[in-house]
């Protein structure tokens, strides 16, 4: 896979109470990522990134609601989310990949 493309794919992390329940108890990190990523481009700039291995995959996408700005109608815009399981013994810190990829 390009390289460059998998740089791109992960757009950011996602930080909710669910996501982080579903990381202390699950070790199951979750990213938002572009939306027409496969889940092995997906596992390949987890790893290539972050430098973990993981075991599995799984995507969904939430379609972006309609709302009204007064007289105005206007659609949020779809998000893909996935949620990444990690290879028992794995752990991914985000705020010590944050710092590395600040000093690069």
């Amino acid at each position: 896979m390009n390289q460059e493309r998998l740089m791109k794919v992960i757009l950011a992390p996602v930080v909710s109470e669910k996501s982080n329940l579903l990381a202390e108890k699950r070790n199951q990190m979750t990213f938002k990522v572009l939306p027409d990523s496969t889940k092995s481009e997906i596992k390949a700039a987890v790893e290539l990134l972050f430098g973990v291995q993981v075991a599995s995959v799984t995507t969904t996408t939430t379609k972006g609601k309609v709302k009204r700005f007064g007289r105005t109608v206007g659609r949020r815009s779809d998000v893909k989310k996935a949620y990444v399981s990690l290879v028992e013994g794995q752990e991914l810190d985000l705020e010590a990949a944050a710092a590395v990829a600040d000093k690069e």
